[in-house]
């Protein structure tokens, strides 16, 4: 990999970064969840989630063009840890969890894409591209109500998991 060495290029390798998890999400993961969870809610707010997921990676190719540059995504390895978290807790947890272990894992993955597009917004704010900030804040924004709904739902079904031990 080249060496990274102005804010710019930093930007475009974030962005890269971003790119690849709303790829990842829209292609593989989201569908993946919609297809094993069985509270209601919870794969609704998914499947719309996934709509979601695929304008942010509209959004993220503007930004791209609005530096003029080719879109490149680039393997984040964030967001590869917390996949094989999530698998390997998938593996060890009975079936009747599955929904609270999906619920952990996509509270954990809008919490990284929140901290991603801020920093993302930083640097576009810094560097003059007031475009990409109004992109990325739309972004930003359907992240966070995301994560709003994830924690709404996970109360819930935590609570519902609990009283059926008692």
């Amino acid at each position: 990999m080249p060496e990274i060495t102005n804010p710019r290029e930093l930007f475009l390798h974030e962005l890269g970064d971003i790119l690849y998890v709303e790829q990842k999400l829209a292609d593989e993961v989201l569908p993946k969840l919609i297809s094993e969870v069985s509270d209601d809610e919870f794969r609704n707010g998914l499947e719309g989630h996934l709509r979601e997921t695929r304008g942010h990676v509209e959004n993220v190719k503007k930004v791209f063009a609005e530096l003029d540059e080719m879109p490149k995504a680039e393997p984040c390895l964030g967001f590869e840890g917390l996949k094989k978290e999530h698998d390997k807790l998938k593996s060890e947890t009975t079936p009747d969890l599955i929904d609270s272990v999906d619920l952990g894992a996509a509270a954990r993955t809008e919490s990284y894409e929140i901290a991603a597009y801020e920093g993302l917004r930083r640097m576009a704010k810094a560097l003059g591209e007031d475009r990409a900030v109004d992109l990325l804040d739309k972004n930003l924004a359907e992240e966070k109500e995301a994560l709003r709904l994830v924690e709404k739902i996970a109360t819930r079904v935590s609570k519902e998991s609990a009283q059926a031990l008692a």
